[in-house]
Order: C-alpha cells, then sequence, then structure tokens
C-alpha cells in the first residue's frame, strides 16, 4: 500500500518537476508577487476555514473532494520564487544589503512564518526564517547587521521561550532532560547496527514495529539499522555532495541573482531538512515533524523539492533565453 501511494507522489513530483521546468519562469517572474499574495492569503485562510488534524490546523479542504491542501507547503516555493524576485530586482551592493534593504527583506520573511507559527506549525516556521535569512547571508549582508541581530535574538529569547505552546515547551524539556519512547527506540535501533548493519529480518526494531514512523520521520535510525554505519556515511556525502554542488552553481552564475538565490534557497532548505531530520532522530535535536529530503514516505516536502528543483533546472537550461531573444531583434 505504501510503495504504491510512493509511486503516485514519484509519478507527481515528476509531473510537477516537468511543468515548472518548460514554464518560461523568466518572461512570467511579474506573476511572482501575485502567486506570493495567494500563498499568503491561503495561510491566513486557514485561521478561518482551516482543518484541524492531530491538534494543529494547518489543511484546507478541497470543496466537493475528499482531498486537503497544506498551505504551508504551497507556500515554500513561492517564498523562495519571491525572494529571488526581490533580490534580482534590488541587488546587493558591492558591501551588501544595508539596514534598511535588510528590513524590507526581512518583512517578506517574517510574514508567512508568524502565519505558520500561528497553525502551529514551529518547524515549518523555523525552516522558512533560516532558508530566509541564510540566503540572505550568502548573498550579501553587512556585517554589522548579523552581529546587533545575534544580540537581539539573544536577549529576546526568554521573551521567545515563553511564548512557545505548552506542547512545545514540552519537546523542549524532554530533549534536554529525558528523551521520548521515539529517540529511545531509534538510539537502540542505531546503536545495535554495527558497521554493515543487518538483514531485514534481523532489524528487529524496525520488523516488529518498536521503532514508530519508520518509513517517514523516523527513517534514518531504520537506515542505519539495515545498512550500519557506512551505510549512514555514503548518505551523508550523498546529501552534501548535492548541497555542495548547488553551492558550487552560485560561483558561476554572475550577476544572475534570480538563480543564484533559488540556488542558495533550495541548498539550504535540504541542509536543514537533512540535518534536523538526522539529529533529533539520534537525540541531539528536539523532534519535529520535518522528513528526510527525497528519502522519507509522503508527497508533500517530495512534490515542494521538486517542483523548486524544475524552477531551478528551467533558470540554468534557458539562462540565454533572454539573451536570444534580444539578439533578434538587432
Amino acid at each position: 500500500m505504501l510503495a504504491r501511494k510512493q509511486m503516485i507522489y514519484l509519478c507527481v513530483g515528476a509531473g510537477v518537476f516537468f511543468f515548472f521546468f518548460i514554464l518560461p519562469i523568466r518572461r512570467l517572474d511579474w506573476l511572482i508577487p501575485t502567486f506570493f499574495i495567494i500563498s499568503l492569503g491561503l495561510l491566513v485562510s486557514v485561521e478561518f476555514f482551516g482543518v484541524t488534524k492531530l491538534g494543529a490546523k494547518r489543511w484546507l479542504a478541497i470543496p466537493l473532494t475528499h482531498f486537503t491542501i497544506q498551505p504551508s507547503e504551497i507556500i515554500k516555493p513561492a517564498f523562495i520564487l519571491m525572494m529571488a524576485y526581490l533580490i534580482k530586482y534590488n541587488p546587493p551592493p558591492k558591501n551588501g544589503y544595508g539596514v534598511s534593504a535588510f528590513i524590507k527583506l526581512s518583512i517578506f520573511i517574517l510574514i508567512p512564518s508568524i502565519l505558520i507559527l500561528k497553525e502551529p506549525d514551529l518547524g515549518t516556521a523555523l525552516v522558512l526564517l533560516m532558508v530566509g535569512f541564510g540566503t540572505l547571508f550568502v548573498v550579501g549582508v553587512e556585517k554589522k547587521i548579523w552581529l546587533s541581530l545575534l544580540i537581539i535574538v539573544g536577549l529576546a529569547s526568554p521573551i521567545l521561550y515563553a511564548s512557545l505552546k505548552p506542547y512545545q515547551k514540552t519537546r523542549i524539556k524532554d530533549f534536554l532532560q529525558h528523551p521520548s519512547y521515539q529517540v529511545k527506540q531509534a538510539k537502540i535501533a542505531v546503536g545495535s547496527a554495527g558497521m554493515y548493519g543487518k538483514s531485514k529480518d534481523d532489524a528487529t526494531q524496525t520488523h516488529l514495529n518498536f521503532l514508530p514512523i519508520a518509513t517517514s520521520d523516523f527513517i534514518f535510525p531504520y537506515h542505519i539499522e539495515r545498512f550500519g554505519f557506512v551505510g549512514a556515511v555514503w548518505l551523508m556525502l550523498l546529501y552534501m555532495g548535492l548541497i555542495l554542488h548547488l553551492l558550487f552553481l552560485t560561483t558561476k552564475i554572475k550577476n544572475d541573482y534570480f538563480t543564484i538565490t533559488i540556488a542558495t534557497s533550495l541548498s539550504m532548505m535540504i541542509f536543514i531538512y537533512m540535518a534536523v531530520n538526522m539529529l533529533m532522530t539520534i537525540g541531539l535535536a528536539p523532534v519535529v515533524g520535518l522528513p528526510l529530503p527525497f528519502f522519507s514516505y509522503g508527497g508533500s516536502s517530495f512534490i515542494v523539492f521538486m517542483a523548486v528543483f524544475g524552477i531551478l533546472e528551467n533558470l540554468l537550461a534557458f539562462r540565454y533565453d533572454m539573451l536570444y531573444q534580444h539578439l533578434k531583434y538587432l
């Protein structure tokens, strides 16, 4: 059953990738603010028309169907495109963005993050914050701004902690004091794997259902239980190779801030998802609902990543298209 559903997600993801790959994004970039505003509107509508699942109101019901959509997933490609749009038409000066430009860009980062935080979905809100400000760090911001921001966040941390929901505080306390059942079972799976892992029948933590959510959020401990330390290292190297490749692209694309922003944001998002998922499953970070990119079971995250990859591949493949159009009229 899970395999059939995952195949459907793969097909949908491939279709989404192809759609964005053939879309003339550079010529239609004037539509990006509209797409971003619509996505924000969907986030706002969750407050009034949202469907509650597992104690969180994060979904919207699609009329006349039994399906729902999650606006916090739709906002991710819209958010990345909007950041690219803003940076393209207001590129950083030689010394990086100053205070005024930084504040303007920060507003576009904070608005969707706050709306998602109200659902509540702390994990996704933090992802947007880290992707947004991480991208600005790579693109270029004056150093004194980062220093001031670190001081402000440090001073405001007690207030930020006090504003968390009770269950969010419980997760942090569990992380610091006593690991949850899921993390304990994950540690057993990791610690018993050895160098090369176990066979399917001998992987008792998963085979006997001791390890919860082994196909999605806790798939990394299952992977280690099956393939051991060597398998874990290979998986991490594959992720790091992909992330470094995306960052390397930004050094080869001169003055194309639209593509640079997309590539940087995508690498940041993959790194954050990967790092948080791996660390939380071995007890080195609080447990949040972030899947392992392209590895965990599920469709929402996979389709979002495929959409952003489709956008990036489009920008790379047709990066000279506007030049050709210009030359035709010379």
